[in-house]
């Protein structure tokens, strides 16, 4: 059991990076989580999605480990209906970065009949469970880390940084264990498995700051570009052969761009002009509607969908 030090020199020039003492501390927390983590679980996974949050800790994990490599692969949920610039972006960081990409496919799992197809055009999103779970137990990962962080939703505010799921990659809240003072135990019994969140205590404008700070490459859909849509259940939906126009829904092109990523089928754009990291900073700050609830609709219609499943085991 062990306390982060946060007077640790490595942490101690105000002016490392041009960071402001917030950025600072939240990346000395976020490095130190990742260490403590990755050295004592045998087998731990870094979950990435090409997203924001998991670019963001990726680059943290690069940081914690340097000038050595990372000691652990990344994991990419894969619902088969993921944005091909994500996909393409994913694949090419991954290769410069020299980690090991393991997926978990949940077309795999549909051919397998591990899961039901909800049809074409059916959302793919809380297929995600199995899959995960699947290559969880296939790789004997004892340790996943996830980019989720508590200011997204309710269901991730009650979240701790290390999170203990059983033997059936189930989360119970009364078996989780207090972290007082930033005292973590790692320690898992045989068959099971923890989620460590190294982000949990950023925030959106706190993920852009570190982006443009660092000068992280993200996914070009992040920033404002040109792409045919749909206004569909108050969102902007991407048309795409996963997402065609439905009867009466009429095709436009709009400058817009992604606050999250995630299955084309469930996951909006935003009316945008931002090409920087500075002005979507911007634009967060002007905004007043959280990034999950203006373009996730598997989380807007159902207070309950995140906490559903991450009871099963998901995040």
């Amino acid at each position: 059991m062990t306390v982060i030090d946060q007077t640790s020199a490595e942490f101690a020039d105000p002016d490392r990076l041009g960071l402001d003492r917030r950025l600072r501390e939240l990346e000395a927390h976020a490095i130190f989580v990742i260490r403590e983590v990755a050295a004592e679980c045998e087998r731990p996974v870094l979950l990435f999605s090409g997203g924001k949050d998991s670019v963001v800790m990726l680059h943290l994990a690069k940081k914690a480990f340097e000038p050595g490599v990372i000691p652990f692969p990344v994991m990419h949920v894969d619902t088969g209906h993921n944005f091909p610039e994500v996909i393409e972006f994913r694949d090419r960081l991954v290769e410069q970065m020299g980690v090991r990409l393991v997926v978990a496919s949940v077309q795999d799992a549909i051919d397998e009949g591990r899961v039901s197809d909800p049809g074409p055009t059916g959302s793919r999103n809380r297929l995600q469970t199995q899959p995960l779970l699947h290559e969880i137990a296939k790789n004997k990962f004892d340790a996943a880390f996830g980019g989720a962080r508590r200011d997204e939703d309710k269901a991730r505010a009650k979240e701790r940084i290390l999170s203990f799921r059983d033997m059936f990659g189930q989360w119970d809240p009364k078996n989780q264990r207090p972290e007082l003072w930033r005292y973590y135990n790692p320690r898992i019994r045989t068959g099971e498995h923890l989620r460590a969140f190294p982000l949990s205590d950023w925030t959106e404008l706190d993920i852009w700051r570190y982006i443009a700070v660092d000068d992280i490459e993200l996914p070009a859909m992040y920033y404002a570009h040109e792409r045919e849509v749909v206004q569909r259940d108050g969102m902007l939906l991407a048309t795409s052969a996963v997402t065609p126009p439905l009867p009466g829904e009429t095709p436009f092109v709009e400058t817009v761009r992604y606050r999250t990523v995630g299955d084309m089928t469930c996951t909006g754009a935003v009316r945008s002009d931002a090409r920087t990291p500075l002005e979507v900073l911007t634009e967060i700050e002007q905004s007043r509607i959280t990034e999950r609830g203006a373009t996730r609709a598997d989380d807007k219609f159902s207070e309950a969908a995140m906490e559903d499943r991450k009871r099963e085991g998901y995040f």
